[in-house]
């Protein structure tokens, strides 16, 4: 394996498992770019995402309806955004389940914290499954458009693919460690 494309067609597809069980989004959009240029399956690359995006926000809502308590008491500060989660849920409904996945920083705390409320898991298990659908389908689907965009403007993009793909990577983990950095620098 030594081109990019080897490594990819080889890996791909168990790098968008684990990365959408963790994160997503950097995977997801790298991946919808390897399927623009033919080294990935584009729809399935979005139903692996939704499916492991789906299966860690019920894993992690498991955690906040078991042991809710104690996460809580652990991180006293994370009440404030129960109660506003509270206040979501009271005027938006399930649809708050769709919403956490695109709120900034609530990845993995607003499932744990669904989890502490009132919430039926049988509605969040359909409310998630909604949510991670669209949330796969538009974020694999920008990596798609970035590449077809991409290959629009220069061309055929073969004989450049490993310094455009270097440069995606640096510029999505540029941008998440902006995200991290702006979220530990707020008071």
């Amino acid at each position: 394996m030594n081109h990019l494309s080897d490594f990819v067609t080889h890996y791909g597809y168990w790098a968008v498992v684990v990365g959408c069980l963790l994160e997503g989004e950097t995977l997801l959009v790298l991946a919808g770019f390897a399927a623009k240029q033919g080294y990935l399956n584009l729809p399935l690359v979005m139903a692996l995402g939704a499916a492991m995006g789906a299966a860690s926000d019920m894993a992690f809502f498991w955690l906040g309806r078991r042991h809710g308590a104690a996460v809580l008491a652990r991180w006293p500060h994370m009440n404030r955004y129960r109660q506003r989660l509270d206040d979501e849920l009271e005027r938006w409904g399930s649809w708050v389940v769709v919403g956490v996945r695109f709120m900034y920083g609530m990845r993995i705390a607003g499932p744990v914290l669904l989890g502490t409320t009132a919430l039926p898991w049988p509605r969040f298990v359909l409310f998630n499954l909604i949510g991670a659908v669209v949330w796969a389908v538009l974020v694999a689907g920008a990596g798609w458009l970035f590449g077809h965009a991409a290959e629009a403007m220069l061309g055929h993009l073969r004989h450049i693919e490993q310094w455009l793909a270097a440069g995606l990577v640096l510029a999505m983990l540029l941008w998440g460690g902006w995200r991290l950095w702006r979220r530990h620098s707020r008071p």
